[in-house]
């Protein structure tokens, strides 16, 4: 069996172990990320980069970099209700010079990350390492043992750190059990082609009983089909043609392309959760991002609590670290700076998932109107400022406060 010794190891490569990773490797600490699958490459995870995050990547000096990535700027957010168009956010009033979410691949995003990573000579990748359970010495965990093509891998930490998603081995193995808030939609992920013409901005599109999402991804469009939960079954059992007529019916403008939709396997099913921990530590381990708090679709948010969660950890955690174990009393302060804003963040979702969502979604009800919220947000602009706040900003953005240990300069030949 090999056998790895760092300060931090962090199970999980998506946004927040990527993240977290790089600031303990920019402040000199030696951390280990491993991840399960050989590539990033995955369909239809979360690519919206909030003004939060690019904040964050203009403070480690990423921006400029960062955006020379192929991707997508969205200033303003809409609704479509029946054949009307209501503005709901506006994110050209921000108060930071980033005034727009970024739509990426999250796969660019992660192989951004990996190759600063790689810049630190503390920072380790290790890709198809599947964590299969937790090196324990009495209360504390002290280490992970994965799974990796070359056989077992043991890895000893002063630190382990779960960001390996909702479905968290983790905290499984850890003994935590999310609370789960429960959530009345499940979402139906494909992709369209985008046309040139194409005038349609990024919106959300409300019919009675259905509700589509079409994000703008420069040659395509990336397809949200919201279902009640546990619709999935029934909706394939109506038959792809007519679930290509509900498309075509919410987005008219994609009626000439839904034959693109040419089986069920083009359509992915992503099962809503929202759920959070109670406790998100014990001896020698913290969970953060999904694996604290599975967040809803709505606004796209996950992703920017998840960085939020992998900065204030590195801002609270790379001095202990240094100092040798964190105490658990370390890991609380984490969980009691992002458990606020992860509380308020879920709980707005709910509010709209069980007063918006779930109305549109009761096909019984009346037929539907644009509601007067929807109405003053479209004629009174300042109005947008506070949505738009609300999702790109968040209620506790936070900032690098770690400072960088600067790389050794190469020795220049005599």
């Amino acid at each position: 069996m090999d056998r790895l010794s760092v300060q931090a190891c962090i199970v999980g490569g998506g946004p927040a172990g990527m993240m977290a990773g790089l600031l303990f490797a920019r402040a000199g600490l030696t951390v280990a990320v491993l991840e399960k699958h050989a590539d990033f490459l995955r369909d239809f995870r979360g690519d919206t980069i909030h003004p939060s995050t690019l904040d964050v990547m203009e403070e480690l000096g990423l921006r400029r970099a960062f955006l020379a990535l192929p991707h997508r700027k969205v200033a303003t957010l809409s609704a479509v209700v029946g054949t009307e168009s209501f503005r709901v956010a506006d994110f050209r009033h921000l108060p930071t010079r980033n005034r727009f979410i970024a739509l990426m691949p999250q796969w660019d995003f992660l192989d951004f990350l990996a190759e600063r990573g790689r810049r630190y000579p503390g920072f380790r990748l290790l890709m198809e390492a599947e964590a299969i359970e937790l090196i324990e010495a009495g209360a504390r965990v002290t280490g992970v043992r994965a799974r990796t093509p070359g056989g077992l891998l043991e890895v000893s930490a002063d630190l382990v750190i779960g960001a390996d998603g909702r479905h968290s081995l983790v905290r499984a193995r850890s003994g935590f059990e999310p609370q789960d808030y429960g959530a009345p939609m499940d979402v139906l992920w494909f992709s369209l082609p985008r046309h040139p013409r194409d005038t349609d901005a990024t919106a959300g599109r409300f019919g009675r009983g259905r509700i589509l999402v079409t994000l703008d991804r420069g040659d395509y469009w990336q397809c949200a089909f919201v279902v009640p939960k546990g619709g999935d079954a029934a909706l394939r059992a109506l038959g792809l043609a007519q679930f290509r007529e509900a498309v075509a019916s919410l987005a008219p403008f994609l009626r000439d392309r839904v034959g693109e939709i040419r089986d069920w396997d083009c359509v992915k099913l992503l099962t809503v959760r929202v759920d959070r921990l109670k406790r998100w530590h014990r001896p020698g381990l913290l969970c953060i991002g999904d694996a604290a708090h599975a967040m809803s679709p709505l606004g796209g948010v996950g992703i920017n609590l998840a960085i939020q969660d992998a900065v204030a950890a590195a801002n609270l955690l790379t001095a202990p670290l240094k100092a040798g174990r964190p105490a658990e009393a370390d890991l609380a302060r984490v969980q009691a700076r992002r458990m606020p804003p992860t509380r308020w963040t879920q709980g707005l979702q709910r509010l709209v998932q069980n007063r918006v969502i779930a109305r549109v979604l009761d096909t019984a009800g009346t037929p539907l109107r644009p509601p007067l919220a929807l109405r003053l947000l479209d004629r009174v602009p300042p109005l947008q400022r506070l949505p738009a706040r609300l999702v790109g900003l968040g209620f506790r953005p936070e900032h690098v406060a770690v400072a960088e240990v600067p790389l050794p300069q190469a020795v220049a030949p005599p």
